[in-house]
This record gives C-alpha cells, structure tokens and sequence, in this order.
C-alpha cells in the first residue's frame, strides 16, 4: 500500500472557508492518469493537483473530477502554498513545469503568492446564440481567448443575478464561460462557469484572468487591477499585465492535510 500526502488549502482566500478549495498530492511515485482522476474524482473539489519534485523545480497537473485540464490557477497558488508552508523550497520562488509551460509563484513579504501565468490571446467576436439564451442578460463585448469565451455585461448587480442556463454553456466548443462586469469597489468583477467540467460555477478562478486581465486593460487603458470574482464564497485577485505574462496574486489558507491509501 502506498501513502500520499494530500493538503486542502483555500485559494484566493484570507480566511478559511472563502476562496476556492484545492487539493494537493505531493507524489514520490508516477501513477496511471486513470489513477490520478480516480483521486480527483474522489476528492471532488473543483481542482485536484499533483507535483513532483525534479530536481530544481517541480512539474504538476492540474484534474477536475471529469478531466485534466492545461492550466488552473488556484490549484497552482494552493500548491505553492503547501510546498512553501512545508518548506519544501529553499527561496522565495518555486518554479513548475506544466502543460502550459513553465509557471512561477512568488511568495511577498506579506504572504500573498503571486502567480506568473502566460498571457491569454482572444479574439472579438459575434456571440453565439447559446451564451445570449444562457444569461438572459445584456451583452456589450464577446471575446474568446484559447480556452474560454468571455462576455462583458452592464453592471455588476446584473452579474450577481444572472441564473445560467448550464446545459446550454455545456453545448459551447471551449472549457467555459466567463461573465465581467466593471465592479463597484474593485475594477472588474466575474462569474465562471464550467459544466463541460463538472463544475457548474468555480468559486475563484485564477487561470480565466490570464483572458480577463488583458481584456480590462484594452477597455480600461492600464495595466493593474483588483478583481473579484463573485461567487457564493468570493475572492479578491490583484492582477497586472507585464508583457506577455499576467501576474495574478492572493493569498491562501490551509483548511486539512493527510494521507491517501493506494
């Protein structure tokens, strides 16, 4: 029987029960895929990620409990949190290699973890008929980036009372859907919604504000932002595009750890 180390940690939090819940397995050994979403699944949080210790660095993969997916943020900020916590990382920074290429979380000196993330490339574009029946809610922008497709409504009242139709956000060829709005104490706020990979809503979704951050600074003309994305629990994002990278920040709470028998 093998023992796997397994944290929860609150993403995107400052207190526990806020943010976006993550597990973490830190691995010693390689596992059949069908093993690792057999754990995901088990787990049944929105984001399960595996890392492994390579030498200098580490590699990870992110699973929901239906798919791997290429990139997710608050598993990877989680992630960073366990691996600094237990201080497994002899500096400041830990570097992961992905299927989305290298990614970074730099630990400040307050404790908020800052994910260095690639830039998401969108396209303005007609929206499609699903994602207008879906909200029920008046659209101002449509993009779609490279996994997502992105909408902009009027306000963020609108937002909190948008009622999706899940089955139709199903139907889109793309992870998800991501609904913004300007916020009323903050830049821009979002909802994201994800049925193709059962999770019908994502409480904090950092790898969607690789698309939202260059979308607001197109509209906003700059380059940082406080976010919040708007969910039953809510967490606050500090985000600036540099270049080609987005940086996305928050901090993190440790909610459980123990050990998986396999």
């Amino acid at each position: 029987m093998n023992l796997i180390p397994i944290y929860q940690v609150d993403a995107f939090a400052t207190h526990t029960f806020e943010g976006n819940p993550a597990a973490v397995c830190i691995m010693e050994d390689q596992y059949a895929d069908h093993i690792l979403q057999s754990i995901a699944a088990e787990n049944n949080l929105a984001e399960t990620a595996f890392i492994w210790n390579v030498a200098s660095h580490f590699s990870i993969r992110w699973f929901t409990p239906t798919k791997e997916v290429d990139l997710c943020g608050h598993a990877t900020l989680a992630s960073a949190h366990v691996l600094f916590k237990n201080n497994l990382v002899s500096s400041d920074t830990v570097r992961f290699d992905s299927k989305s290429g290298p990614l970074s979380v730099t630990r400040e000196n307050d404790g908020r973890l800052v994910l260095d993330f690639p830039k998401d490339e969108f396209n303005h574009i007609e929206c499609p008929n699903e994602i207008i029946k879906a909200i029920n809610s008046a659209i101002s922008h449509c993009v779609k980036g490279k996994s997502d497709y992105l909408v902009q409504i009027d306000s963020e009242d609108a937002l909190k009372n948008i009622k999706p139709d899940f089955s139709l956000i199903k139907k889109l060829n793309a992870r998800g859907l991501i609904v913004t709005a300007p916020g009323h104490e903050v830049d821009f706020v979002s909802r994201c919604f994800y049925p193709q990979y059962g999770i019908d809503e994502d409480p904090v979704t950092g790898s969607a504000h690789t698309t939202l951050t260059p979308y607001w600074a197109e509209r906003l003309n700059k380059t940082d932002f406080i976010a919040k994305q708007i969910s039953s629990r809510g967490g606050t994002l500090y985000c600036s595009l540099k270049n080609d990278r987005v940086l996305i920040g928050g901090y993190a709470q440790l909610y459980l750890e123990g050990k998986i028998y396999i």
